[in-house]
């Protein structure tokens, strides 16, 4: 029987996942990739000696035994740094420590006394009361950790990341996603007892040299022939049982792309479908690197920035912290975050307007940034409004109508960290070839073999 001929559209962690797990098979496969590297979100770059993630400071960890297991293996024990996680969130000021819930101590008494009254009503409200839960973020919020919370970070926080009423916001998104402290743990806080939220997540592992573009470049080695980089996919078509993608036939098609940019392409597509996902929300994303002449002088990991006073950004990560490697000798560095929607142009008067955010807050010497570079991605973070669900079931409907297969953060518009695209890869492969695609026996076996 001959095998399949596969397409996979686009090359980022779970279309390179996809493509090695196939290719470990035995199978036929070529992938499509429209940039000259490999990666997707998880491209790194390099600039004056500074290596960069350009969607933001990436972690590797994970609830997954088995996806960790093969992370570390894909990358090996000697090119991986553990570190133990050093969050904070700047407020008025000074650092909190990170989740908020978990760093109440360090707040001034009167906003502590508004979060932990609001924590407490609400839990007992919960608890005695049993309200339904609400349908919007905005008030699920308050629901669930009480209106104090709220105004002083969630609020300001996941506007500022949504760019968004919050009321427009549904919430089967929340789980998993947002920390969730038990009450008891949350009084400790207040009272200066230390205690520690989103725990799975407080030892985290990050590649030694290269950036986060490690992990994709380790899952192309070996199939570097099947990638067709800098290849942009300008149609793809149903034809018979197979497809035709760029003309070319294929039996099966994987796609990863956004589904909006899928459905571009997609020849006689359903009207219907195709505007249920062209409806579909998102945030863009533009990260500055900072790289800075001497050493860090914290240990800090990431630090969130809730408020608008505060500037644009999100998020400060100490990269180079993550991984000496990622600065020169001597140097360090640090990436910053924020999201955007519809067009923004950036040059370097608006970068240079960032690190004057930044400076202000205290987080950079200006006089000690050498490098200043950025990255803009047009898709970064999923709108969960409220149509959302019926929106993605619509575009996914019709694609397993034709049988083609869409897998992956924007492919399937699930909220997905890496581990999570690694699951989602695996899972699909097996159900695929109908075999494990990672057992014991193909383990370090040359691809292809």
């Amino acid at each position: 029987m001959t095998s399949p001929r596969i397409a996979v559209l686009g090359a980022g962690v779970t279309g390179l996942a996809i493509a090695r797990l196939l290719r470990q098979k035995g199978l036929d496969v070529t992938v499509y990739e429209m940039e000259k590297t490999a990666g997707g979100l998880c491209r790194s770059e390099c600039v004056d000696g500074f290596t960069y993630d350009v969607s933001g400071g990436h972690v590797l960890f994970s609830k997954d035994k088995q996806i960790l297991a093969y992370l570390q293996r894909l990358l090996g024990d000697m090119d991986v740094v553990e570190t133990k996680r050093n969050t904070k969130i700047y407020y008025k000021g000074r650092l909190v420590k990170y989740p908020f819930e978990n760093g109440l101590a360090d707040l001034p008494d009167e906003d502590r006394f508004e979060c932990v009254k609001g924590y407490v009503e609400a839990h007992y409200k919960r608890l005695y009361e049993k309200p339904p839960q609400p349908e919007n973020f905005r008030d699920w919020v308050v629901y669930r950790f009480g209106p104090g919370i709220a105004k002083h970070f969630m609020h300001p926080y996941n506007e500022k990341i949504w760019k968004c009423d919050l009321s427009e916001m549904g919430t089967e998104w929340v789980a998993g996603r947002v920390p969730d402290a038990p009450i008891d743990d949350v009084i400790r806080a207040a009272l200066g007892i230390s205690t520690e939220g989103y725990t799975h997540q407080a030892i985290f592992y990050y590649p030694r040299t290269g950036g986060y573009q490690k992990i994709a470049d380790r899952l192309a080695s070996g199939i570097e022939d099947r990638i067709r980089l800098a290849t942009k996919v300008e149609s793809v078509r149903r034809r018979g049982e197979g497809f035709e993608v760029n003309g070319k036939a294929y039996d099966e098609v994987v796609n990863t792309m956004p589904l909006q940019e899928l459905y571009r392409i997609l020849a006689d597509a359903s009207p219907t479908a195709k505007a249920a996902a062209e409806a579909l929300r998102f945030t863009s994303m533009t990260t500055f690197l900072l790289g800075i002449d001497g050493p860090d002088e914290t240990t800090h990991s990431w630090i969130y920035l809730p408020h608008p006073e505060n500037g644009p950004v999100n998020r400060v990560t100490h990269l180079s912290n993550y991984s000496p490697k990622n600065a020169p000798p001597g140097k360090s560095s640090i990436l910053a975050e924020m999201t955007y929607t519809g067009d923004l142009r950036v040059d370097r008067k608006f970068a240079e307007g960032i690190v004057a955010d930044l400076a202000s807050c205290g987080f950079v010497d200006r006089s000690r940034v050498s490098t200043l570079a950025w990255t803009q991605l047009p898709y970064a973070y999923i709108v969960f409004d409220l149509d959302f669900a019926k929106k993605r079931g619509a575009a996914l409907d019709y694609l397993e109508k034709i049988r083609l297969h869409t897998i992956g953060r924007f492919g399937r518009y699930e909220y997905m960290n890496v581990d999570q695209c690694l699951r989602r890869a695996f899972d699909f492969v097996k159900a695929f070839t109908g075999e494990d695609p990672d057992p014991p026996e193909l383990r370090g076996v040359k691809i292809g073999s």
